[in-house]
């Protein structure tokens, strides 16, 4: 797993779990912002495997 995939999942967790100590202190905002980490770290991840899949096409192709 490469270093930008591995922060991109680290940040998804961080978010799940920033969304469950807002859910459990009643907290709306942090409750929020774990989600939108979550999302941003989904979005990061998505965009590493465009890259990967970009990557393995080229590599196709000169070969």
């Amino acid at each position: 797993m490469s270093e930008e995939k591995l922060d991109a999942k680290m940040q998804e967790l961080g978010g799940t779990a920033k969304e469950l100590v807002g859910k459990a202190t009643g907290d709306k905002e942090v409750e929020t912002e774990g989600q939108v980490d979550q999302v941003k770290g989904k979005v990061k991840a998505a965009a590493e495997d465009v890259k990967d899949a970009i990557s393995g096409v080229i590599k196709g192709l000169r070969n």
